[in-house]
């Protein structure tokens, strides 16, 4: 399946379980509020020549969708390309603690197994081997990147990731050259003490090389001119496609 057809049926997924939300919506807890179907966009972007058709490697694998809120990309893939998924968070710090995600496996009927796992504590996941994981908006998130990406690299063939990065500290000393992390304050970025390591591009790229990952593809969108660790308004934001090396 070429990219294309498949960001088309993800956009009407999309559409479809937006309508089944709002019908079932619970009076109890609110679904996730951030569109993470979005997402596609950015893979769009990312992926170029035969990586186009990188999902055609993924149909029937078991993959993990990691940081997944409502989960709402795994039930996609189980769906529309038969892969067996594990939606994986860490209940503590999920929007609704998986209600969301544990309600929509009952709405849609489907396998999609939930697990609640904090990886700075344990890494154990489910299963030992993955097609692909889905780490898209979680990096940032994680007390130990370093741990977390070398444990995975050993568990998954390919995974998506995303994270927010920085060419400029706050003072405005330039930082985009240099293979360094900014460590905020809890109330620094969006007044969230979840957010921990913002990372330099090449920082970010020394840390898949050292945790036992190739780069295949790797784009930035947004704020891609003096971006920072913590303004909004200087938000940037790297994909990347990359294999393990240590399969």
């Amino acid at each position: 399946m070429d990219f294309d057809t498949l960001r088309e049926r993800a956009l009407a997924f999309r559409d479809e379980l937006l309508a089944r939300k709002d019908k079932i919506a619970p009076t109890d807890f609110g679904w996730y509020p951030y569109d993470t179907m979005a997402n596609i966009f950015h893979l769009d972007a990312l992926l170029s020549g035969p990586q186009r058709q990188i999902f055609d490697r993924i149909a029937g694998t078991r993959v993990a969708d990691i940081g997944a809120a409502d989960g709402d990309f795994g039930f996609f893939l189980e769906a529309e390309l038969g892969c067996q998924v594990d939606v994986i968070d860490n209940a503590p710090t999920n929007f609704n603690g998986l209600r969301g995600a544990r309600l929509l496996v009952k709405e849609l009927a489907s396998d999609v197994q939930v697990h609640e796992i904090d990886l700075d504590s344990q890494f154990a996941l489910p299963a030992e081997r993955y097609g692909a994981v889905f780490f898209l908006g979680l990096l940032y998130h994680l007390k130990n990147p370093f741990f977390v990406l070398e444990s995975l690299a050993r568990h998954a063939e390919l995974c998506f990731l995303s994270t927010r990065v920085a060419q400029v500290a706050p003072d405005g000393t330039r930082i985009q050259h240099l293979p360094v992390t900014y460590l905020l304050n809890p109330a620094e970025a969006n007044n969230d003490a979840t957010n921990y390591w913002i990372f330099s591009e090449t920082g970010l790229r020394r840390l898949f090389a050292r945790t036992g990952w190739e780069v295949v593809e790797f784009t930035t969108v947004g704020c891609t001119e003096d971006s920072d660790p913590r303004s909004q308004d200087r938000d940037e934001r790297a994909f990347a496609l990359l294999r393990s090396t240590a399969l």
